[in-house]
């Protein structure tokens, strides 16, 4: 039982606070997860992820030679589309990105929208999907991902480090999957923070054979055995499973589910190991002990990757994390970081060459930044009012984090002579680092989506190409955010606003004007979702006690339409 916590709601986020606090020698938070200080070359960037409750998967992997950020969903929750784009996003070093996890229908929904944002953004972006449990499916790309997680985790990290392109270490990592197999047996149950009762139950005295680690059905239950007959179990299922060609070597990994004991692990290691050499196998880098955990469930995994040249030079490479070292890799000074004045970091980057044309817009900007910095100060306390009604109270703290950091860095930029396009862009990833929650992904996404699409090359700029970044703004909202009109979300105040901001640019109005009238459609839209009821993010079990109040995403996103186009400035009613 999970016995240690304060809100057994907060329980990912309190844990993975102090996580940080630990580690912050070599990683660094961002929104949705974690990302390894940059040392060395840049490299392809792989990012692993899933729900919390297993580690050391997956924010232990990040490090040296291992995973180049790690995203963490909430308790054996998929991780949201947002949060993968973030972390990516931060681990990005121009190199490509490769996303890998378990093959659960969350994981592969959510980091395929994330994928296909990157994509639209120029980030050449490849998913590897771990599928090694031989107990869940006898098709190989319909079983689910458990322990082999992290043999297919660990090729991929020293691929990248080892200098691979993207199109090479995705072959590594494809490869590695192809060659590993899994089988799990249980013991017991595990218990979710706060919960009285076990997520699932073995019966007393028996395993769960092929049991999965969020109590997915197995084979079967049968009478707990001896560990040499167990052994054999282990090893016998994993033999008959074994990939089509196999060769001789195999990296094996005898993994505790969470509550098994590493003295039992040994103990049962000595007949796995004797099975294997007398199948003819050599064994290269046995690994014994917790990797891929689940809570305090009861249990053990054998895992078998079946090695070849490259293969077996990618798993016995060096690597270093949190919770995993082999031969301790060095790990040098971070380079290219800076120390905040709030004692955090943040990376440094040449700023590009921009035309006269995109400095001057950078001024518009950088005054456009700072009027939306005036009008969430003067409204922080009416947001989180409106907010408390059926979420948690904190989106006017979160939009004043997220437009505060964004302005100091855009300022950073402009006075390094940044045009509009990189001005934006700075200014979108410090809120998306800053600000917190999924709100500060999506905004952080959406302004630099914007500056994306307005570029710094340009000679002038039309009221076309600022209507195009609007669009740019939308997309990645909607994109990352997966809402449609009458989902009670900010996007039923934005999609009315773009729209109307097309139309009246479209029939030849001055872009001003047409930008008054959208934003009073916005305001307008943005006080209808009083009536809806949501059906996205935290407010959905709330639905009814959220109805007569109005979204306070849609409501932040008027009033700094509004703003901006100078209707008025000051304060919401209350």
């Amino acid at each position: 039982m999970t016995r240690i916590f304060n809100d057994p709601a907060e329980f990912a986020e309190d844990q993975f606070a102090g996580f940080l606090d630990l580690y912050a020698d070599r990683l660094r938070g961002v929104p949705g997860g974690a990302v390894a200080l940059r040392t060395g070359e840049p490299q392809v960037a792989v990012i692993v992820g899933g729900g919390s409750g297993h580690y050391p998967a997956f924010a232990g992997l990040v490090g040296g030679g291992f995973a180049t950020g790690a995203v963490v969903g909430n308790v054996f929750t998929s991780p949201s589309a947002a949060q993968v784009y973030s972390v990516a996003k931060a681990a990005h070093q121009g190199r490509g990105v490769v996303l890998t996890f378990g093959n659960y229908a969350g994981d592969n929904m959510n980091f395929g929208i994330a994928a296909e944002r990157l994509r639209k953004e120029g980030i050449d972006t490849r998913i590897v999907v771990v599928t090694d449990d031989v107990a869940s499916a006898a098709e190989e790309d319909k079983r689910r991902g458990i322990a082999g997680d992290f043999s297919v985790f660990k090729v991929l990290g020293a691929a990248a480090a080892a200098g691979l392109d993207v199109d090479g270490v995705e072959r590594a990592g494809r490869a590695a999957n192809a060659a590993t197999r899994t089988i799990g047996v249980a013991f017991s149950g595990c218990t979710m923070p706060g919960a009285g009762r076990p997520l699932f139950t073995v019966p007393h005295g028996q395993l769960g054979l092929g049991l999965g680690i969020h109590g997915e059905p197995g084979i079967r239950d049968q009478a707990m055995p001896p560990a040499a007959e167990l052994a054999q179990l282990l090893v016998a299922s994993l033999l008959e499973a074994a990939p089509q060609g196999a060769g001789r070597r195999v990296a094996p990994i005898l993994n505790g589910l969470g509550t098994t004991k590493y003295e039992e692990l040994f103990l049962l290691w000595g007949t796995v190991a004797q099975l294997l050499r007398e199948a003819g196998l050599k064994v290269v880098d046995a690994e014994v002990g917790e990797l891929v955990t689940s809570l305090d469930m009861g249990g053990v995994s054998l895992t078998l990757m079946w090695l070849d040249d490259e293969l077996e030079t990618f798993w016995t490479a060096d690597a270093y994390t949190p919770a995993f070292r082999k031969q301790r890799a060095p790990i040098a000074a971070a380079a290219g970081y800076v120390q905040d004045a709030d004692g955090g970091v943040r990376e440094t980057r040449a700023i590009p060459e921009a035309s006269p044309a995109a400095v001057v817009l950078a001024g518009t900007a950088l005054s456009a930044l700072e009027s939306m910095a005036a009008s969430l100060h003067a409204n922080e306390a009416r947001l989180g009012e409106i907010d408390a009604v059926a979420g948690d109270g904190d989106h006017g703290r979160g939009m004043v984090k997220g437009i505060d950091a964004a302005l100091a860095a855009a300022r950073t930029a402009y006075d390094g002579g940044a045009g509009a396009a990189y001005v934006l862009q700075s200014a979108g990833q410090s809120w998306a680092e800053h600000a917190g929650g999924t709100s500060g992904v999506l905004w952080g996404a959406a302004l630099e989506a914007a500056g994306l699409s307005l570029t710094d090359r340009k000679a002038d700029y039309t009221d076309g190409d600022f209507v195009a970044a609007v669009q740019a703004f939308s997309g990645a909202i909607l994109d990352l955010g997966r809402a449609t009109v009458g989902d009670k979300t900010l996007v039923d105040a934005l999609l009315p606003f773009a729209g109307e901001l097309a139309d009246g640019v479209e029939q030849g109005h001055p872009f001003a004007d047409a930008w008054r009238a959208a934003a009073g459609v916005a305001v307008e839209q943005a006080e209808a979702t009083a009536s809806l009821r949501p059906r996205l993010g935290r407010a959905r079990p709330l639905a009814e006690k959220s109805i007569g109040t109005p979204d306070a995403g849609a409501t932040s996103f008027g009033l700094l339409v509004r703003d901006l186009a100078g209707l008025r400035s000051g304060t919401l009613a209350s």
